[in-house]
């Protein structure tokens, strides 16, 4: 199974790609695309939408992981990481790949065993199960661990699929 992880954010939206299963997941690429403030809105929405589309069709990723939205202090915050978050998920409907959502707590939990977790101990984390020691960016960083998430949740889910179905 290969796993999209995303990050949403207007200004930072991390990528991350993984393929294999929950005892071994392989690293495949990680990417955090910037878009310029002095951008108007909708080039920086259109930067990010061919990006994923872009990924999407190289990759073929079975499922998409995203951070579910939470909520922010900062509505103004709030509504530029929702349009990004939007962006994405119309990428992946015009792909036709299903989309997942998990919040930073369940994140922190399926990795680390705490959903009360710091941004260092996932961080080492998703570096140890993947096999990755070089540094990078936080919002790729993030993103991984979404896509390693969605490996630990998708035997549950197939299984509830399953039953569902019967």
């Amino acid at each position: 199974m290969i796993v999209l992880g995303v990050d949403p954010g207007l200004a930072n939206l991390g990528l991350g790609l993984v393929e294999g299963d929950v005892r071994k997941a392989r690293h495949l690429h990680h990417v955090c695309l910037t878009t310029e403030s002095a951008w108007l809105m909708p080039r920086r929405l259109q930067y990010l939408h061919s990006e994923v589309s872009r990924l999407l069709a190289e990759y073929r990723p079975d499922a998409v992981a995203i951070e579910d939205q939470v909520l922010r202090r900062q509505a103004d915050v709030a509504f530029k990481v929702g349009q990004a978050f939007g962006v994405v998920q119309l990428a992946c409907a015009q792909a036709g790949v299903p989309i997942y959502a998990y919040g930073p707590m369940q994140v922190k939990r399926s990795l680390v065993g705490t959903g009360r977790a710091d941004k260092e101990q996932v961080i080492y984390m998703v570096k140890a199960a993947l096999g990755i020691r070089e540094l990078f960016n936080n919002h790729a960083a993030d993103a991984l661990a979404l896509a390693l998430t969605h490996l630990a949740h998708q035997p549950m889910q197939a299984a509830a699929r399953r039953l569902v179905r019967a």
